[in-house]
């Protein structure tokens, strides 16, 4: 797991769900230096059991393919807790279906891999505050 950074104000946390460690590593990279704290996790697991021993991110961007736990897994666990499931949850895939498994999972929003960075700061800024 990732460790939280220390830059950035609250509200403006992130958790990134992504098991390839090269994005998950950029992605965490470009946030921070956008001035958000970021966690990451390397699957659903990792994810929930951080989710459950920390403050709440502001958003969670979730990638669907991983292993032990993939996206749909952890989507699921999460909207089975009250106190996790009203993080925004934002699907981050290269299926070409993302959009139609966004909807179903009831993920707030999603991205298409390759990320755009505008994209990406964009649909971030609308569920953390500045």
């Amino acid at each position: 797991m990732v460790a939280v950074s220390d830059r950035g104000p609250e509200g403006r946390s992130v958790l990134i769900v992504e098991d390839d460690f090269d994005v998950r590593d950029a992605l965490s990279q470009l946030l921070e230096f956008e001035g958000y704290m970021v966690a990451g996790a390397a699957n659903g697991q990792e994810a929930i059991d951080h989710l459950r021993s920390t403050p709440r991110p502001a958003a969670i961007l979730l990638d669907l393919m991983m292993p032990v736990m993939d996206g749909f897994q952890f989507r699921s666990e999460l909207m089975h807790d009250p106190t996790l499931a009203s993080i925004p949850v934002i699907i981050i895939s290269a299926d070409a279906s993302v959009a139609e498994k966004a909807a179903r999972m009831g993920a707030t929003a999603y991205l298409r891999k390759p990320i755009e960075v505008d994209a990406l700061l964009h649909t971030l800024e609308r569920f953390c505050l500045p």
